[in-house]
């Protein structure tokens, strides 16, 4: 099921988004429904990624010691 939502943008972000679809060979409606569903998946990688950082009980890693460790592996 889908359903219709109306969005008001400013003219370049609307000038933006048609050349886009162009390019695309779609339009403006697919282009919109595919940025708000990647914005939608970053938001929730986004979310658990912030929860975690708070988390005091999941240890942070270090890049260095990490990269050190894996090429050491090698």
């Amino acid at each position: 099921m889908t359903r219709q939502v109306s969005v008001r943008l400013p003219d370049p972000v609307v000038d933006a988004l048609d050349s886009v679809a162009r390019k695309l060979g779609c339009n403006r409606s697919d282009v919109v429904r595919i940025a708000v569903e990647h914005y939608l998946a970053d938001s929730d990688d986004l979310s658990i990624v912030s929860d975690r950082l708070r988390d005091p009980a999941d240890q942070a890693l270090d890049w260095n010691e990490i990269r050190h460790e894996l090429l050491d592996a090698n």
